[in-house]
């Protein structure tokens, strides 16, 4: 799991980087889920708040907070 003071020490190419891994990373878990190969469900809604996370430190720079 990722912090937020973590994420906010990424510059903004980095953060998009990691915020397509993330997506990939939900995308695999998903199909996993899926065809019940999934061992820890719980991993989806962690990397699905990471995403959250780093959308959120995007926007935050975007707007220049």
């Amino acid at each position: 799991m990722m912090k937020a003071s973590e994420v906010r020490g990424l510059t903004t190419e980095e953060l998009n980087s990691k915020l397509e891994e993330l997506k990939k990373d939900l995308f695999f878990l998903r199909m996993q889920h899926a065809t019940n190969q999934l061992d820890n469900p719980v991993k989806i809604a962690e990397v699905k708040r990471n995403i959250a996370r780093v959308k959120t430190v995007l926007r935050e720079k975007e707007l220049g907070r």
